[in-house]
Formats: structure tokens, sequence, C-alpha cells
């Protein structure tokens, strides 16, 4: 996941993934949380959720008005 973020967005984007203990996993972009595995009955996102997320990055993006890397 982190490599589809960053090679999407490059190092500049505001994303933060946090694992931690028993499998935790967060998403945050500029601080919002946009994805929690403890809100998704527990299931690490596939491919398909993966990019949902990375649209829902792209959309902060466009809507920030800076460009992609």
């Amino acid at each position: 996941m982190a490599n589809e973020f960053y090679r999407y967005f490059g190092a500049d984007a505001g994303i933060s993934l946090t694992p931690g203990a028993n499998g935790r996993l967060e998403v945050y972009l500029d601080g919002e949380k946009i994805f929690d595995r403890s809100e998704e009955d527990g299931k690490y996102p596939d491919l398909t959720r993966v990019k949902e997320l990375r649209d829902v990055i792209q959309a902060k993006v466009d809507s920030l008005g800076v460009a992609a890397a």
C-alpha cells in the first residue's frame, strides 16, 4: 500500500500509514483518517481497496490544486 501511494504521489504527499500491535493499520491524509482496518471488519485492503484509497487521495490533491508527482 505504501509503495502504491508513494509511487503515485511522491514523497511530498502528507500520507501516514500507522501499523501497530495486533495488526492495527490506519491510513491518514493530512491528519484525516481515510482507512482503519478495525473499521473494515479487520480486513487488510486488497488492490481494489488500495486503488479506492488512492482515488480519495487524488481527489484531495485535486481540491488543493496540487499536481501529483
